[in-house]
């Protein structure tokens, strides 16, 4: 897939810019157009197919801290002209002196393909129907089975006042399946998911899919078996991969920059400070091939990075866009995102993870004298300014003297993000990232992201659940 021509001159859509932000900080046009196709096969049938097109632009004009916004689904110069005039308005009695860009760069993190283009529906379609009856066929406990498939492009331009362009198109693919197991008149569901910024091939061939499927049928396999959680302080273990969701909303969001230029976050001002254990090294890396949370290039133009947050516990720095880095009298990050042209540009986390350390997992769940090892994580929610959790697990186990007890059900863990990261007591050598299914919402606005980190002990946390 090539770069396609814009339908209008960029060169004139920068001089109606430069004119809008003369004697601003900032200002930039954003160019979205995109595709997008979703299929959900549900209770033996395709249920349904949907596909989109998408196109638009935000102008914006930032001056200090006011940023001016205008958007339009056209794609004009006349258009352009009119969002200019109005987010203009924000520099009203402001003087200020333009901000050099983003530096350019060619780096490429994933081929420019369009996954809504091959394979055709009927090969789409015909895959979700033959997950449903491979599953099926392979435990006779199913009673449902629900399988979604979901593609997009998108291609993006960023416009600078100077003329400047920088470029970028962005697939993102994911498959789902979620399966219900019945056993005795009791029903449980689980599901598995995996996905990128690839074509479809990667995740569609059998030996792919049908694992996701295996795991989602042991996982409601094993919550058949499940018993009340047992409620009070104790020590918890996490397992690798996706559990590092709870490091992404208890900690990560905390870490952005605009919280903490407002000082509404628990590290406000706390750079330098020991935050977290020894041990404990937290990272934001948009640079990872081909990765959900990953971009070339952010919603600003900058570069992603490899952004060290917190380093053997010490606090080091936040996450950054280019407003907020300005005004911090800081660098960028390349953590400016957007969820579409018609959305405000936020510092937000790309793939969020801790690195691993030197024991063996097995240690870890051995070293449990009574508490929880939680495998597996639904969703959960944060207050940036008190930094309390609550988190739901949706494959957890109870221990007694380093031996596993039972599954146990509707865990929850409650918690403090600061607290809890200084409670980590061991960290394990089995790094991992997620699937590839991570979803960020921040201010209405969703966006791609990834986790990932080691098996990992923590201390104290308290534990929540009901049969």
């Amino acid at each position: 897939m090539t770069h396609t021509s814009l339908p209008f001159d960029a060169q004139k859509a920068a001089s109606l810019l430069a004119d809008a932000a003369s004697g601003a900080d900032d200002g930039d046009i954003y160019v979205q157009r995109s595709r997008s196709e979703s299929y959900v096969f549900d209770d033996g049938r395709l249920k349904s197919a949907a596909f989109d097109t998408a196109s638009g632009f935000g102008l914006r004009v930032v001056a200090g801290e006011a940023s001016g916004n205008a958007h339009s689904g056209e794609l004009s110069l006349e258009a352009i002209s009119r969002a200019a005039d109005t987010a203009r308005q924000a520099k009203r009695g402001y003087s200020g002196s333009l901000a050099d860009g983003p530096t350019p760069t060619n780096r490429r993190l994933y081929q420019p393909i369009d996954p809504t283009e091959a394979p055709d529906f009927n090969v789409k379609t015909g895959l979700l129907a033959e997950i449903d009856a491979w599953v099926r066929a392979k435990d006779p406990r199913t009673v449902q089975v629900s399988v979604s498939l979901a593609g997009s492009h998108e291609e993006i331009d960023i416009i600078r006042p100077g003329g400047e362009m920088f470029h970028d198109i962005r697939p993102l693919v994911r498959l789902n399946i979620s399966v219900t197991l019945e056993k005795d008149g009791r029903r449980e569901s689980a599901s598995s998911g995996a996905g990128g910024r690839a074509a479809y091939e990667e995740w569609i061939k059998p030996s792919r899919w049908q694992a996701l499927a295996e795991r989602a049928i042991r996982k409601a396999s094993v919550n058949l078996e499940s018993i009340p959680t047992p409620a009070g302080e104790m020590d918890v273990v996490l397992g690798p991969g996706w559990p590092a969701v709870m490091l992404h909303e208890a900690v990560g969001h905390g870490l952005e920059g605009d919280f903490n230029r407002k000082g509404t976050s628990v590290y406000s001002g706390r750079v330098g400070e020991q935050v977290a254990a020894k041990g404990v090294t937290v990272i934001d890396d948009g640079t990872i091939d081909a990765r959900r949370g990953s971009l070339s290039i952010d919603d600003e133009g900058t570069p992603t990075n490899r952004t060290v947050l917190i380093e053997d516990g010490v606090l080091k720095g936040y996450m950054q866009d280019r407003q907020n880095a300005r005004l911090m009298g800081v660098a960028p990050t390349g953590n400016g995102r957007r969820e579409a042209y018609d959305a405000t540009i936020m510092p937000r986390m790309t793939n969020t993870i801790m690195m691993g350390g030197n024991h063996e997992p097995d240690e870890i769940v051995a070293s449990i004298k009574r508490g929880i090892w939680a495998v597996d994580f639904g969703g959960g929610q944060v207050d940036i300014t008190s930094g309390n959790f609550v988190f739901q697990c949706t494959e957890a186990y109870l221990v007694e003297n380093g031996k596993v007890v039972a599954p146990v059900k509707n865990a929850t863990l409650i918690g403090h993000g600061p607290t809890a990261l200084s409670q980590v007591s061991m960290i394990g050598n089995d790094f991992a990232m997620d699937d590839g299914v991570g979803t960020c919402g921040k201010a209405g606005q969703s966006v791609p992201v990834g986790v990932g980190q080691p098996t990992l002990k923590m201390s104290g946390l308290t534990v929540g659940g009901a049969g």
